[in-house]
């Protein structure tokens, strides 16, 4: 079975960091493209950042503060996120891509974890 499994979210304060990580089983995660999506309620799911089965790496926001990166021993992506904003606060997603090319739209993704929230606050 396939599955994608999010953790790290939590509650951090403004200027604050976490990691994130996306674990995958039953399929070997550097096959795939990973990106990491966000989403609020009453808004679109939103791309955050990618890496490619070749491991080229896109950001669609804030490139400066958000870093993705691949454990192909761990089967894992991680997304380390820094000098955080309340704005940043969202539940966050990863998601698998057949195809090895990046992509900022969540459609061609075909599988995705439960999410794991983030809440930026003071």
């Amino acid at each position: 079975q396939l599955q994608l499994v999010e953790s790290g979210g939590g509650f951090v304060q403004p200027g604050g960091s976490l990691r994130l990580s996306c674990a995958a089983s039953g399929f070997t995660l550097e096959d795939y493209a990973i990106g990491w999506f966000r989403q609020v309620p009453g808004k679109e799911r939103e791309g955050v950042s990618c890496i490619s089965s070749i491991g080229s790496r896109t950001n669609s926001t804030d490139a400066d503060r958000f870093t993705i990166s691949r454990d192909n021993a761990k089967n894992t992506v991680y997304l380390q996120m820094n000098s955080l904003k309340p704005e940043d606060t969202a539940v966050y997603y990863c998601a698998a891509d057949r195809s090895p090319y990046c992509s900022d739209s969540p459609l061609p993704y075909d599988y995705w974890g439960q999410g794991t929230q983030v809440t930026v606050s003071s």
